[in-house]
Order: C-alpha cells, then sequence, then structure tokens
C-alpha cells in the first residue's frame, strides 16, 4: 500500500479522500490555489504546497506543477478527486511516465469513454442499447441540423467532451437549433477545451440510473447496484438515491451486467459510473438506454456507500496498489435506502443563479462517522470561509440512510431543517421543498421533476410575514437587553411613568413593504401587530441559542440570526428572511433609476448579442455570462432601445455591475 498520494483537487472530495487515507495510515499532500491559502481541505492534509492563482486554469488545473510537487515531496500515486484533472487521459499517462500511479483507470480507458461519440459507437459493439442520434466525425452545422432534423425534436446537443450538465442543450424546434448549438459549442470549449458535439433524441419522461462499477488490474470488474439521479436543474444533479425506487430484481441485473460490459469492453480498473437513461413507459415498464460512462469516482458515491458499508475511496487505494477486488458480486448485498441533498450556493427562485458570499453561519445537522451513519455530511468548508466565484457552487453534501426510503426522506428533511446557513444564498429550503412535493414523496421520479412541480416549488413560504416580524423585533430586543446591560442609558424597552409606549417597525418581505407595532403594556406584556394580526408577543428562551414565540395563535421555535439589515429565521418548518428598513436612513431618496441591467453574479461577458441602437423586447437575450463554469443568459426586463454597452467579450465583471443602457 502507498505510504503518501498527493489530492490533485480541492473542496469536500479533497476532504473526503484524506479522511481515508488517515484511517489507513496514508500520509497526504494538498495542494491550493491562491482562493484557498486557508481552505479547509489544506489542513485536512499532512502537507499542503501553493499551486498559482485563484483560476484553475492557474492552479488546479497546471497538471505539470501537479506532477513536480507530488516528486517534491516523496508521493507515490496522485488522487484526482472529480473534475479537474479526473478525466484528462495526457494527465494519467504523464503521471505514469513520472514514475506516478493515477489513482484512477488506464488513459486509454479515460479516452475510449472520454469523447462521448466515440464512446456510443463502443458501446454499440459491445452490445449495450443507445439512444437514437448521431454521433458521428463530421461536425459541419449545416448537417448537424439535417441530423436533428431527422431524429425528430426535441434533441439533445450534448458537448462530446462534456460531462457535469455543462455543454448540453434542449431544443424544441428547428428555427432554435442553430442558436443552442452556437451556445453549447461555447460552453464546451471553454470547460473541456473541445467544442465537438452529438445530437440525441430527447427521451420523454426520462429517468436518469446509473451503475457504480469497480474493476482490478486482475481483470474482474463487478457493479454495486444504482443510483437515481433523476432530480436535475439546468442538466445538473440536485437530489440522489439508492437504490433506484422501483427498480426490479431482473432489470438491476441487466443494468449492472450492461455496465459491467461496457467496463470490460475498455479494461476498466478503479472506480466508474455507467450512466444510462430509462424511458419510462405506461403501465410502469421501463427501458434503458447507455448515456455515457464517467470515469473517475462521482459526487454523489456516498449513497453507494451507505447502502453498501464500503468505503469507495479504500477501494480505489487499493485497486490503484495493485490489490484484487475487496469482494465478489455474489458477496455485494444492499442494506435500506439513502438519498444525497447537494447543498449549492444559489439562489433557486433566479434561474439557479450561482452565489457568492461569506458562511456569516454555517451550522450544520448532528452526524455521524460515514460507514454507520444515519446522518452523514461531506463538505470543504468551514464558518467564516468565503464562496468565491472561481468554482463550483457546492457547499455541501448531506447524505441520510434508513431502512426504507420513506424513513430516509424524513431524516433528510429533518437534518435540512437543522441546517442554517447565513451569507449566502443557498438552495436548502428548495431541497426541502422537493422533497414534500407529491411526485418525490410518492417516488413519480423523471428529469423534468423540478419544472413539473414548480408552481409549488417556488411559491413557498413556511413562516410568514407576522412571525418574521416577530422573530426580527425579537432578536432586536435581545440585542438592546445586552446592549442596555452594558449601559443602562442605552435601554429601549419601553419602560414608562405612565401609560403605553408603542414602536413602530418597518420590514420588506419578498420585496412587499411591511410595518409592524409594538406595544409595551404595563406589567411589562408586550402587544404585537403586523398588518391584520395582532396580538400578545410571548418570548422564552430555550438552550442553544433557540427562542420560542407565541404571536398570533401560532407557536413557532427557532433560530434568528441577523446580518446587517436582514434577520434569518430558521424553523422545523422552514426557514425564510426579512429586511429591517430604517426610515430615516431612506428618507429622500427617489426611486430606483430605471433602464439599467447589471450581473447578477460576478463572471466574465462572453457576447452581447445587441448593439447601441437596437431596439429589443422584453425577455429577449442580450448578452451571455459565465460563472461557476456556467454559462447564463441575461434579457430584457422591458422593451426599449439600447443606449451604450459598458463592457466587452471577455472582460471581467463585479456581481451588480451595470453592463448595458437601455432607453424607454
Amino acid at each position: 500500500m502507498f505510504k503518501k498520494i498527493l489530492i490533485a483537487n480541492r473542496g469536500e472530495i479533497a476532504c473526503r479522500v484524506a479522511a481515508t487515507a488517515r484511517r489507513m495510515a496514508i500520509r497526504t499532500v494538498a495542494v491550493y490555489s491562491d482562493a484557498d491559502a486557508h481552505a479547509k481541505h489544506v489542513r485536512a492534509c499532512d502537507e499542503s504546497v501553493h499551486l498559482g492563482a485563484s483560476a484553475p486554469k492557474d492552479s488546479y488545473l497546471r497538471w505539470e506543477k501537479i506532477l513536480d510537487i507530488a516528486k517534491a515531496t516523496g508521493a507515490e500515486a496522485i488522487h484526482p478527486g472529480y473534475g479537474f484533472l479526473s478525466e484528462n487521459a495526457d494527465f494519467a499517462r504523464a503521471c505514469a511516465e513520472a514514475g506516478l500511479v493515477f489513482i484512477g483507470p488506464p488513459p486509454s480507458a479515460i479516452q475510449a469513454m472520454g469523447l462521448k461519440a466515440e464512446s456510443k459507437q463502443l458501446m454499440e459493439k459491445a452490445g449495450v442499447p443507445l439512444v437514437p442520434g448521431y454521433h458521428g466525425h463530421d461536425q459541419d452545422e449545416a448537417l448537424l441540423q439535417r441530423e436533428a432534423d431527422r431524429i425528430g425534436y426535441p434533441v439533445l446537443i450534448k458537448a462530446s467532451a462534456g460531462g457535469g450538465g455543462k455543454g448540453m442543450r434542449i431544443v424544441e424546434k428547428s428555427e432554435d437549433f442553430a442558436a443552442a448549438l452556437a451556445s453549447c459549442r461555447r460552453e464546451a470549449i471553454n470547460s473541456f477545451g473541445d467544442d465537438a458535439v452529438l445530437i440525441e433524441k430527447y427521451v420523454q419522461r426520462p429517468r436518469h440510473i446509473e451503475i457504480q462499477v469497480f474493476g482490478d488490474s486482475q481483470g474482474h470488474q463487478v457493479y454495486l447496484f444504482e443510483r437515481d439521479c433523476s432530480v436535475q436543474r439546468r442538466h445538473q444533479k440536485v437530489l440522489e438515491e439508492a437504490p433506484a425506487p422501483g427498480m426490479t430484481e431482473s432489470m438491476r441485473r441487466e443494468m449492472g451486467e450492461a455496465a459491467v460490459a461496457a467496463a470490460r469492453a475498455v479494461g476498466y480498473v478503479g472506480a466508474g459510473t455507467v450512466e444510462f437513461i430509462v424511458e419510462q413507459r405506461d403501465g410502469g415498464d421501463m427501458n434503458f438506454f447507455f448515456m455515457e460512462m464517467n470515469t473517475r469516482l462521482q459526487v454523489e458515491h456516498p449513497v453507494t456507500e451507505a447502502i453498501t458499508g464500503l468505503d469507495l475511496v479504500e477501494w480505489q487505494l487499493r485497486v490503484a496498489a495493485g490489490e484484487p477486488l475487496p469482494a465478489t458480486q455474489d458477496e455485494l448485498k444492499i442494506n435500506g435506502h439513502a438519498i444525497e441533498a447537494r447543498i449549492c450556493a444559489e439562489t433557486p427562485d433566479n434561474d439557479f443563479l450561482p452565489a457568492t458570499g461569506v458562511l456569516r453561519v454555517y451550522r450544520k445537522p448532528r452526524a455521524t462517522e460515514f460507514q454507520r451513519s444515519r446522518v452523514r455530511i461531506d463538505d470543504g468548508v468551514r464558518e467564516g470561509d468565503e464562496i468565491s466565484p472561481f468554482y463550483d457552487s457546492m457547499i455541501a453534501k448531506l447524505i441520510v440512510h434508513g431502512a426504507t426510503r420513506g424513513e430516509a426522506l424524513a431524516r433528510l428533511d429533518a437534518a435540512l431543517a437543522e441546517t442554517r446557513i447565513v451569507g449566502v444564498s443557498t438552495n436548502v429550503q428548495f431541497l426541502r421543498g422537493v422533497l414534500h412535493t407529491d411526485s418525490f414523496a410518492n417516488a413519480r421520479l423523471d428529469t423534468a421533476l423540478i419544472q413539473r412541480e414548480r408552481a409549488v416549488l417556488f411559491e413557498q413560504e413556511p413562516i410568514g410575514l407576522p412571525m418574521a416580524a416577530a422573530a426580527a423585533i425579537t432578536r432586536t430586543l435581545l440585542a438592546e437587553r445586552a446592549a442596555a446591560e452594558a449601559d443602562p442609558f442605552a435601554r429601549r424597552d419601553g419602560w414608562r411613568g405612565a401609560g403605553v409606549y408603542r414602536r413602530r417597525f418597518d420590514f420588506e418581505f419578498h420585496g412587499e413593504p411591511a410595518t409592524a407595532w409594538l406595544g409595551y403594556e404595563r406589567g411589562g406584556q408586550l402587544h404585537l401587530k403586523v398588518g391584520d394580526v395582532e396580538g400578545a408577543l410571548v418570548i422564552g428562551s430555550l438552550p442553544a441559542g433557540e427562542m420560542e414565540l407565541e404571536f398570533g395563535g401560532r407557536r413557532l421555535t427557532l433560530h434568528a440570526h441577523q446580518h446587517g439589515d436582514t434577520t434569518h429565521v430558521f424553523a422545523a418548518e422552514g426557514a425564510t428572511r426579512i429586511v429591517s428598513i430604517d426610515r430615516l436612513a431612506h428618507a429622500g431618496e427617489s426611486p430606483t433609476e430605471g433602464g439599467r441591467l447589471t450581473a447578477p453574479m460576478p463572471g466574465k461577458v462572453v457576447s452581447f448579442a445587441v448593439k447601441a441602437g437596437d431596439m429589443v423586447s422584453r425577455g429577449q437575450p442580450l448578452a451571455v455570462m459565465e460563472a461557476m463554469k456556467m454559462e447564463h443568459t441575461i434579457a430584457a426586463p422591458a422593451d426599449g432601445t439600447v443606449e451604450e454597452l459598458l463592457y466587452a467579450p471577455g472582460d471581467q465583471v463585479a456581481e451588480g455591475a451595470e453592463l448595458l443602457r437601455i432607453a424607454a
């Protein structure tokens, strides 16, 4: 077994690999960029070496420097994690040439499966079922258009070298094909350095089910069952579970054997995932087609670990060291059900745009060691860390295990309720909403689930204005009480020699103004009026910073965190936020100026679709930005005429920067 390995990655996967290596008494070397100088993964390893500037191309993609660091530190092998260099055949080949073990498949397997078109041709020869489509080498735009028309719409354009949902576009009709192809190619060249694409029939009501496979250097391959990854947004996974609901033993065996056949066709060694698109038919029948093979460990591997009781990183290390697979196919069993939720820095109600900021509050649910865990958290951040625009938006993975799917579902909802993040927008409440949809709760899964349940998912307000205002006011009162203990003249508790004292509080809640009146009555009682709701406000304190509020016929136990003017309210029922408005500070301000279009996040301007003088209509695409490895289209909020473009393609812009001006 290795004595020392270098982990050529960052964040939660670097911490995850380091944890297993430590348990196996293997020393680890971390590499880091400027942005990650104080990151959690740097502290998780025994040694750390600086790589370069913050952008991946200047740090985590500099494989020549990574090889130099590995040799200088005495590492015997390199674990690439996922993303970055994990599926780079040239890097795997260079490791071997440098006398280092690449903890992953042979370069030939990476290369064979790395290009989607070529891999489809290979799978066809191996007898693995394929979706109807075009996988040819000719990339002429007119030819691709004709092939799409031949296949029949809707079609899916996919970057041949792609993965992770990048470089993918669904095209509903022929006239939209050219624009979608251009956008897909731009994203593909930026993400993978290769703009070749393939065209496939877009399967209706599809499920995304993948099979975890493993191979060793002795020629043995096994499958470690399936994961359902159907719940997706922007072609990226949100929730993953194992085993797949509704899977029969015969279909599991058939898909598993097809996955092993795919692995054998390329002489696969190590951890890999064969992804299938599953067509659901009336009556409950399912048909599966090969999509692609990811020649690395997957983000969602913990759900497989949970149902098998295995450590897949340990398997990777043992296989890479030349050992045989630790178990045969007959010895592998499924135990219970596991679900993983990806907690991301993003704004679900704004098309899931990635978000940046500092984790002012980062409180996690109680968890146990992962192999016997009912609740497990894999992360690479700590409270106080910054979520930067340079890397993926994922903050953490929350994994739960139960005897049944229902038990796992309830456990995940409870764990998400305990998760409190302030300082950056996240999808935590959106994830809870998905769990509560009729479709997910009853395992009616397909890749359109989020779109189908959109009306429910984006109109949730579990706490409501009255209790949100009560929580914000209570937090203010507690802060004033603490200040008064230090300075008695700072008291604002409403004490008067006679009469009742009333205070006014102004708020903004979901973009709407609101006013609350708090009355201090004789005897110290509090009376609150928020809109049409009024009554006694009763405040109780509980351990660990919780507060118990009674108001308007409701009683809630909650946490309230203030960050600037915003109070973030967390309860078992859900979470919300409310903004306090200082009327004096805003006195005399003019209404917001119209005609401005600003960057919704830090990033790079990719292109403009308009020029000065152009007339535009509401909803028309104006510009494309790239941030956190994804493209985002900026659309016109209203009809008007473009007055001026304030940046050029390639320019880096800050969040809130004005990109162009439009006159009404």
